[in-house]
């Protein structure tokens, strides 16, 4: 295999979506898998569906995600600059170079001349009106006209632009490292407009130069690219480069979770999960888009996540880290058909991720939600809080729930208590209160005293437990409730149990 160099080329049009992360990432594991490179460039070409703040955008989700360029606008690198727009004055020559071979020519219609066509060929019955070698002849371009009139127009300053000219009836195939061999007949592509008169190239011929001058080994796109690949295909050979075209791998689309088609912007604010890596707000319409980041998701899981949309290990390993899935990424491990987006199996990944976190790093990022909901905490007991709360919780954020552990609970479940506490419940928790005041309070010790308790006065767990747990925290689910009495210690825990037989005899 040549040197791996691949690049990921995102258009500044907007925030970045999740099937755009995943394109980078799947590029990303690729070249680090095989000692390659890791290429940003920004295909800003279409200047008028420029967006700002959209390339820092694309910056910070990468460095976010952990996907480290090697090259890129803002470090430069040998073969920059590193936006199509700064690129502009090499791609003329290669335009002319199409042109001087045969394989390109000016077209001047306008667009009232082109939608006339258009509407000509649909009256005609024809199902998909397109520029291409069956009517190309008959329109207003280089080919029909004489080069001195040619000549003239372009001196003249009349706009044109400057067109592949199809081969017809050629049989264009290619490899794809995912799908293989891919065939299509020139007869179905149109002669796609490659330069414009303001001297900006499209899209098309654009990559094929940047890809090639750059020296990329493997292109990995979307498949919606891959109507594009033939004529791409076809200007390599076009331009004398067929030896050193890169490799295409065109990747499966994200599907929506609850049917098909891919997944777009308005499923995720339908349906209530994010689909970009971070929170976007429209300069323009002020509208705010939700991201995973400020959700409360791990960047490592929301890679984890994204790594298997579409591809898969070959074993049942579901967790990898960054470093793990490139020592097991492979390109041929990525499936042809679309993946559907699964919102619960990504809060099962970040789920995963908060439990294997150490105690110490989970409670550094408690701290500012803590804060934030002006809970008063002993800052020493945050790691033993964690320890606690991060086996039911999904976000750090959810850990919250335990909020009772630093503060007396204002009020008791109503469920538990309408349920529970009976004409004699007063008295049952006040003698094994008094008891657990003349016990250790290690878990394993207050478990032993309930245990006894129960036996000696013939009582179901479900007669003191639930109420015992209510009466301490407030609520009636959490983590094992003598964890919760150590957590408390024998002062508090006592008191909150008197207290709350009183509140409740009282009441």
């Amino acid at each position: 295999m040549r040197d791996v160099k691949v690049r990921f080329a995102p258009s500044p049009t907007g925030a970045l979506h999740m099937g755009g992360v995943r394109t980078a990432l799947f590029n990303y594991l690729f070249a680090k898998a095989n000692n390659g490179q890791f290429i940003l460039r920004i295909e800003d070409t279409d200047q008028t569906r420029f967006v700002p703040g959209a390339e820092d955008y694309i910056k910070e989700a990468l460095e976010w995600t952990g996907m480290h360029t090697d090259e890129d606008p803002w470090k430069g690198g040998e073969f920059g600059p590193y936006r199509q727009s700064e690129r502009k004055p090499m791609y003329r020559q290669y335009a002319d170079q199409l042109i001087e071979s045969g394989h390109a020519y000016y077209a001047f219609d306008t667009s009232e001349e082109l939608e006339e066509m258009r509407e000509r060929l649909k009256r005609a019955k024809v199902p998909n009106p397109q520029y291409n070698a069956a009517i190309r002849m008959t329109m207003k371009n280089s080919l029909t006209m004489s080069s001195d009139e040619v000549k003239t127009r372009l001196e003249a300053g009349e706009p044109y632009t400057i067109r592949v000219k199809m081969p017809r009836n050629e049989e264009v195939r290619f490899q794809d490292i995912i799908r293989g061999w891919v065939q299509v007949n020139t007869s179905s592509l149109d002669d796609k407009v490659l330069f414009k008169s303001d001297g900006m190239p499209t899209y098309h011929l654009a990559n094929i130069v940047d890809d090639y001058t750059m020296k990329i080994s493997h292109v990995i796109r979307g498949e919606e690219w891959l109507p594009s690949a033939p004529l791409h295909v076809l200007l390599y050979r076009f331009l004398g480069w067929e030896e050193e075209r890169p490799e295409f791998a065109h990747l499966p689309l994200i599907l929506r979770p609850d049917g098909n088609g891919k997944l777009s912007k308005r499923d995720g604010d339908r349906l209530g999960f994010p689909v970009f890596p971070l929170e976007w707000k429209d300069q323009t319409t002020g509208e705010v888009s939700s991201g995973y980041r400020e959700k409360g998701f791990f960047p490592e899981a929301f890679v984890n996540m994204l790594a298997f949309l579409g591809w898969n290990p070959g074993t049942e390993q579901e967790l990898f880290s960054m470093e793990g899935l490139i020592d097991t990424f492979k390109l041929e491990r990525v499936g042809k058909s679309g993946s559907k987006f699964d919102a619960d199996k990504t809060r099962w990944y970040n789920q995963q991720y908060l439990r294997s976190k150490p105690n110490t790093e989970l409670a550094e990022l408690l701290i500012p939600h803590l804060d934030a909901a002006s809970i008063v905490y002993e800052k020493d007991k945050l790691s033993s809080y964690v320890d606690l709360m991060k086996e039911r919780a999904v976000f750090v954020e959810d850990m919250l729930e335990g909020r009772y552990l630093f503060e007396k609970p204002s009020s008791y479940d109503e469920k538990t208590i309408s349920k529970k506490w009976k004409e004699g419940s007063g008295a049952i928790i006040s003698e094994i209160t008094t008891r657990f005041e003349e016990s250790s309070f290690e878990p394993q010790a207050l478990n032993d005293v309930f245990s006894s308790f129960l036996q000696e006065k013939e009582l179901g767990m479900g007669a003191v437990l639930p109420l015992l747990r209510v009466l301490l925290s407030g609520k009636g689910a959490g983590p094992s409730l003598f964890d919760i009495m150590a957590f408390l210690g024998k002062e508090e825990s006592v008191s909150r149990l008197r207290g709350g037989i009183q509140s409740l005899t009282n009441g």
